[in-house]
């Protein structure tokens, strides 16, 4: 047994954030397990290791998911931030309005949603996709899904964007976040069920707390599980779609000719870019790893985006493949813990990409701009220069 690998690379630079791959591929070189001088943390970079882990909640605890003490203290006791049996607990109502069963309902709605929007957008023949799709319609979808109304839905995009930056260490981006994912954790803590609308998911929420399935005055909490961890990967992923459709001339054509590909080619945009950077775990023993030790108390990251790349795992991986469908990803996580809202965010992306098939005929996308981000990777501008309806 051996010290895992040591560097100082620092994972949330503002050149890491900004394209982490090449340092994903020098990290998984070095080792299963490195811990970054720099972060104080142990990074798992290759997919077996990662999938792994994921699966261990036991080793690895989900109650430090934070690279900084005030979030994971505000999270503590919710369902992202907890392990079984709470969060079997907990997970069972946020989960309870988003399986199968419950999403098919909504299937035909978000999927006229999406054809709606995209023929609006062809129609102009140019737009910036991530304002007028990217963001447009998740928040959409999960404003009347949750019910939210007034200065919650005012608010959705924003509140959501600090809620993902927060949880990175305490560099600029998350204290200038705080106050911001503060106003969010207040109106959780002080929303009702009639602050929301009726039939909602929101006030079905309620309607549990009040049998007991949940703990009294912990509806606020699942509430915020929503917002807080799905709509800024939601809209980070769809950007993500139009970006890697756009400059990979020919794949919508594909999709045209073979509609069974519209899932395949998600999966493929979630291995290719995934939308979450880092997630954080903290190992409650000794761990053992492709022989080096995590031990008991380290602060612990998951690199998604590495493991999703790790050659040992997938072929050729760094092309982007919409035929590939890697169905075992790590972008939506994996185990106790994987991805809750994951069945709501495909009916969305397979409603956008499907609508973007049949309508455009061709798509020109120009340069993508990001601004750095402690936890979300996502497009901040993209624009859609040409067009063409099909």
């Amino acid at each position: 047994m051996t010290t895992p690998y040591a560097s100082d690379i620092d994972l949330f630079a503002d050149e890491v954030v900004l394209d982490p791959y090449p340092v994903y591929a020098e990290l998984r070189e070095q080792g299963s397990v490195v811990r970054l001088r720099k972060n104080d943390v142990h990074v798992l970079t290759r997919y077996e290791a990662i999938r792994s882990a994921l699966a261990d909640w036991k080793s690895f605890s989900s109650d430090s998911i934070g690279f900084n003490p005030m979030v994971n203290e505000a999270l503590s006791g919710t369902s992202l931030a907890s392990d079984p049996p709470v969060h079997t607990r907990l997970r069972a109502t946020l989960t309870e309005n988003l399986s199968p069963r419950a999403l098919r309902g909504l299937k035909g709605r978000i999927e006229a949603k999406a054809d709606t929007l995209v023929a609006e957008l062809v129609e102009q023949g140019s737009f910036e996709a991530i304002d007028a799709l990217a963001r447009a319609f998740p928040l959409e979808v999960v404003a009347d899904l949750i019910g939210f109304t007034g200065q919650a839905r005012d608010n959705m995009l924003r509140w959501g964007q600090a809620a993902m930056q927060v949880i990175g260490p305490m560099n600029r981006r998350t204290t200038e976040n705080f106050p911001i994912a503060g106003e969010l954790y207040a109106w959780c803590s002080q929303v009702r069920a009639t602050d929301l609308a009726e039939g909602s998911v929101g006030r079905g929420i309620f309607d549990a707390e009040a049998r007991g399935a949940i703990a009294p005055g912990s509806a606020g909490a699942v509430i915020h599980q929503y917002l807080g961890a799905g709509v800024d990967t939601t809209v980070a992923a769809i950007g993500n779609i139009v970006s890697l459709i756009g400059s990979h001339p020919g794949r919508l054509e594909q999709i045209r000719k073979d509609p069974s590909l519209v899932p395949a080619a998600f999966n493929e945009v979630l291995r290719f870019w995934a939308p979450v950077h880092a997630w954080g775990r903290r190992a409650t023993e000794d761990v053992e790893i492709d022989g080096t030790v995590i031990p008991a108390g380290a602060q612990v990251a998951v690199l998604f985006g590495a493991g999703n790349r790790d050659p040992r795992h997938f072929e050729d991986p760094d092309t982007f493949h919409v035929e590939r469908n890697p169905v075992d990803h790590l972008s939506f996580g994996y185990g106790p813990h994987g991805c809750a809202g994951q069945g709501l965010a495909r009916l969305e992306a397979h409603a956008v990409i499907d609508a973007l098939a049949r309508r455009v005929k061709r798509l020109v996308v120009g340069p993508e701009v990001r601004i750095p981000g402690n936890i979300t990777r996502s497009i901040e501008e993209l624009p859609v220069l040409e067009v063409v309806a099909a």
